[in-house]
């Protein structure tokens, strides 16, 4: 369970900086769109992506997210992470309604995967490093 001072931070926020385990077992970082469902950090991404595949074979991402203006508060949530295929349409269309601004696209499982696209879903397992949030 994750602070109410770190969800309401990641419910106001839209994009962070996920890492992943790359083969080699260096670092791989991306700046993703986010959508905060429960406990658990969701992306939509390709499946031939890069992160996808890390996540897929190593099973753990971390997100860090940062606000846009001073004192620019952050926090940086871990833990547990899959690739999910299945039943992903409903919260893939509220994700890019938060990234467009508009209201939820009509999707389907079948349409999202003609598009290739899948969802990573990183359970917080650990919420840490959390600067200047709004006090609770």
């Amino acid at each position: 369970m994750i602070a109410p001072s770190v969800r309401a931070f990641l419910e106001a926020e839209r994009a962070g900086v996920l890492s992943t385990i790359r083969p080699d077992g260096r670092a791989r970082q991306s700046v993703v769109y986010f959508l905060l469902e429960g406990d658990h950090i969701l992306v939509s991404t390709e499946s031939k992506r890069g992160k996808a595949k890390d996540v897929e074979r190593s099973g753990w991402a971390s997100l860090c997210v940062m606000g846009r203006e001073p004192p620019f508060p952050s926090v940086t949530v871990e833990g547990a992470a899959a690739l999910r295929v299945n039943q992903i349409a409903d919260h893939t269309a509220r994700l890019f309604a938060r990234i467009s601004g508009d209201e939820p696209p009509e999707l389907t499982d079948e349409l999202l995967a003609g598009m290739d696209r899948v969802l990573l879903d990183v359970e917080i397992g650990r919420a840490y490093g959390a600067s200047y949030l709004p006090a609770e």
